[in-house]
């Protein structure tokens, strides 16, 4: 199994250069995020937190995923080994989106496969550019195992949602750029599916000293099962993020990557990630995917249970949300807008 390295993601940021949208950072109100609590006997002037948040839905396709989709198809375009049946993946939307505008981008083929319960406007978006779409089953693994017998069958080359070293190196071409623009960073916010995203941010916010908090639905934890039994498992896909985050089995390698130090795992409810939706429609007309909102989710959910310190010294044990520190700063990746806000207009309406 290919453990991921700093290596791959500087490889890939030289190879996507000019091809992807550098991300955009905007700055939250300082009154917006509430801090750690403090000790009582420290007499300092309290500090309020410093947040970004990352704009990637703004991204190509509306998600990071065309980072790693334009990295894997330009690196093996580059090894001439990019076949004439195309290049074929398995994905709940987001990823097949970024294959398909990746593969017209260099003029290949692609044979995308999708579960049947895939959103109508992830479907139609495929379809123009110019992507075959097969809907198949009603969950990822069998839309994935079509995907695996139609390669067989044709010869195309399989990418992969997430479980692809390229994949997730082109991912964490992301934080290379956060990097850049907040070089004393401190921590950074990221939503977890499948793993190929948190495997390159968390790879790379290794490399750079930075912390990475792996966020998850409760009822759509992949990655922190894994942490919990030392090694993937299936996991129950129950949350209304699923469209985006539904893997029911983490990656080894983003496994690997949870195993770093600084890197803490966090659980949210569905209702957090709904009320961190709308509050960034109510704030800012923002409207993203359900996804993207699991991040802030972490932030802006209430206290339960587990103490700041808990979640310093036990990557593992989730924690309910994630205060950061006094003076601390904070970028929260908002990765994808593939969504209908029509239901935030309509909260909006009832208000």
């Amino acid at each position: 199994m290919h453990t991921l390295t700093y290596g791959d993601i500087k490889a890939a940021t030289d190879r996507i250069a000019g091809r992807i949208r550098p991300v955009a950072l905007a700055p939250v109100d300082p009154s917006a995020i509430r801090t750690a609590h403090r000790d009582p006997l420290d007499d300092r002037p309290e500090q309020p937190c410093e947040v970004w948040l990352a704009l990637e839905f703004m991204q190509h396709t509306g998600s990071f995923k065309a980072r790693g989709a334009q990295n894997f198809i330009q690196a093996h375009r580059d090894a001439d080994t990019l076949p004439d049946a195309g290049v074929t993946i398995a994905s709940g939307g987001n990823a097949g989106l970024a294959c398909a505008w990746a593969a017209q981008q260099q003029g290949v083929r692609a044979t995308v496969f999708l579960p049947t319960t895939a959103p109508a406007v992830k479907v139609a978006k495929l379809r123009g550019y110019g992507a075959e779409v097969r809907l198949v089953g009603a969950e990822y693994a069998e839309a994935l195992a079509a995907c695996e017998e139609f390669a067989t069958a044709t010869g195309a080359l399989a990418s992969h949602a997430y479980d692809h070293p390229l994949i997730a190196a082109g991912a964490g071409t992301l934080l290379e750029e956060i990097h850049q623009q907040i070089p004393d960073l401190d921590t950074v916010v990221v939503a977890v599916g499948g793993g190929g995203l948190f495997a390159g941010v968390a790879t790379a916010a290794q490399h750079h000293g930075i912390r990475t908090i792996a966020v998850e639905p409760e009822n759509c934890r992949a990655l922190n099962a894994a942490l919990e039994a030392g090694h993937p498992v299936d996991v129950p896909v129950d949350s209304i993020a699923a469209d985006s985050l539904g893997a029911r089995r983490t990656s080894t390698m983003a496994l690997t990557a949870a195993r770093q130090d600084r890197v803490h795992s966090a659980l949210v409810a569905d209702s957090e990630i709904v009320r961190a939706r709308q509050a960034l429609w109510d704030h800012r007309k923002v409207a993203v995917e359900h996804g993207a909102a699991t991040a802030l989710a972490a932030l802006t959910a209430p206290d339960r249970h587990r103490t700041d310190r808990e979640l310093l010294t036990s990557s593992a044990a989730p924690t309910r949300s994630y205060r950061p520190g006094g003076g601390e700063k904070v970028c929260v990746v908002l990765c994808g807008a593939n969504t209908d806000p029509a239901d935030l207009r309509q909260q909006e309406e009832l208000r």
